[in-house]
């Protein structure tokens, strides 16, 4: 797989690195972010048709999320939970590849909200780490000091 986008390049690898496929295909239906598409737990990504690199690490954020099952699936049905534990997870995928958080949370996403996202984050006040926590994926402050782990934004893995 090649993406031609340096940076597209940078977080498809990651992304297929921790154990989540990404395959290059033309696209020609719609689909909820341009140019990329989830099918059984799998990216489908149209270079074309990406507007966003950030979105790669939103998208495989909810494969991550996804229970095993639910990733054996054709398509996802992410739960609300599901949205908040995906930008804990997209937020600490970007802050593990040194990248702006700017590219995951960027201007034309989040229902106008990626400013909000940012000031929160930013601010250590991280929305959805309860349920990667949940998910044995990370911990918050108080129980990585007891565990003796760094806490999240470190991930203990990357996959639930």
């Amino acid at each position: 797989m090649m993406l031609a986008d340096p940076l597209s390049a940078k977080l498809a690898g990651f992304v297929q690195d921790i154990g989540i496929p990404v395959h290059l295909a033309d696209l020609p239906d719609p689909t909820f972010l341009p140019g990329i598409d989830i099918r059984f737990g799998e990216l489908i990504v149209d270079e074309k048709r990406l507007l966003y690199p950030g979105d790669l690490l939103h998208e495989a954020g909810h494969v991550a999320v996804a229970s095993p099952e639910e990733r054996q699936l054709e398509k996802l049905d992410p739960q609300p939970g599901d949205e908040m534990a995906t930008l804990a997870w997209s937020y600490a995928a970007a802050r593990h590849l040194e990248i702006s958080v700017e590219v995951v949370f960027h201007p034309d996403g989040y229902k106008g909200g990626a400013d909000a996202l940012i000031e929160n984050f930013s601010a250590g006040r991280y929305v959805g780490v309860p349920l990667l926590q949940y998910y044995g994926m990370c911990y918050e402050p108080r129980l990585a000091a007891e565990e003796g782990v760094d806490p999240f934004p470190n991930m203990l893995r990357w996959l639930r």
